[in-house]
């Protein structure tokens, strides 16, 4: 069987999606009777309007010599093919429940309101197509729902590397890792810094834009916690990643909605670290459980600043917090052997 994964990208953009893609395809290699592929289609949503170029070209995609399709993103799951299966990382969230929330690059006017209806009327087409449709999460599912009107089934990703997030001891810092942009939030986490004296926070992950790490840096020194804030703003390899990880007192990570549980909390959960997040996280919240597995706070400054200083004071508490959420994870049994019959089924 020939699989393609098809997917976008942002040139020297890498965040979970693009961890993801990668290792589904190499664990559709370990697959008996498989041969997979990765195909990346380039991608740009500024301004809105190219967005209706960007479906054209999706759509006019010719998939040939392919058995099994498995899109992930938009606008890549509008490629047609008799035999597609898209495993739904992301939809176009402007136009959905990003634009509910004043969130969104499309304008509230005739010419956005024409836009979103052409994105839903695209995606609708597609997944009628599809054979089958799976979520990361019942966040993902409950949306495709509402907005789209179909059922999907929720398919979790499995952690990526598990081997290496074993823990280790805590060394006093609350990490913050993963992509770094708006709709992650660790603006918030600068400036509840503030509102917990002595705190010391490492943020470590690709910036989406330039402007986004511009605007930590300023933040950073607006509140003057340069001295308690590390900012490594670059894609880290797997093993720098993990010793974070394991040296972490807790991991902060507060998305907005999230379709997922997220990488930055499995990683977390596997190294028995606790996660600090915020009740509109989305996903995230599948798992991280206010008090058993986590701390769970309003998303402001001066919350996520009592929530922080409270936990790295009380090191026994993060601990027991820790250990619990990998006996959460660990309880959940996703593994990618079963992902792969999943998708191919």
């Amino acid at each position: 069987m020939n699989v393609l994964v098809l997917s976008t990208m942002v040139p020297f953009v890498r965040g979970g999606a693009e961890e993801l893609c990668d290792h589904l395809v190499r664990n559709l290699r370990l697959a008996r009777g498989v041969e997979a592929e990765a195909m990346r289609v380039p991608f740009s949503w500024e301004p809105a309007e190219n967005l209706i170029e960007e479906m054209l070209i999706a759509r006019s995609l010719s998939i040939v010599n392919v058995d099994r399709l498995i899109p992930l993103k938009f606008p890549a799951y509008l490629a047609p093919h008799p035999n597609k299966v898209p495993w739904l990382l992301h939809q176009y969230r402007q136009a959905y429940d990003l634009f509910d929330a004043g969130q969104s690059n499309i304008e509230a006017d005739p010419r956005g309101d024409a836009l979103r209806g052409m994105i839903r009327t695209a995606d609708d087409q597609a997944f009628r197509e599809s054979r089958r449709i799976f979520t990361l999460s019942p966040t993902g599912a409950g949306r495709l729902r509402r907005y789209n009107g179909f059922a999907a089934e929720v398919l979790p990703q499995p952690l990526n590397d598990p081997e290496l997030f074993g823990g280790g001891e805590p060394e006093g810092y609350v990490l913050a890792s993963g992509r770094v942009g708006r709709g992650k939030r660790q603006h918030l986490l600068v400036q509840a810094m503030r509102h917990a004296p002595g705190l010391r926070l490492v943020v470590a992950g690709p910036p989406d834009r330039a402007e986004d790490a511009d605007h930590l840096r300023r933040l950073a020194a607006a509140e003057g916690v340069e001295d308690r804030l590390t900012l490594d703003l670059r894609f880290l390899p797997r093993a720098e990643l993990a010793r974070l990880v394991n040296g972490a007192t807790a991991v902060a990570y507060l998305p907005f909605d999230e379709d997922s549980v997220g990488y930055v909390t499995m990683e977390a959960f596997h190294a028995g670290k606790p996660v600090v997040s915020t009740g509109d996280a989305g996903g995230v919240l599948e798992i991280v459980r206010d008090g058993e597995t986590g701390v769970v706070c309003d998303p402001t400054p001066e919350a996520l600043g009592a929530a922080l200083s409270a936990l790295v004071a009380n090191p026994a508490r993060a601990a027991r917090l820790g250990r619990d959420a990998r006996a959460l994870l660990d309880s959940r049994g996703i593994t990618w052997p079963a992902t792969i019959e999943k998708l191919l089924a």
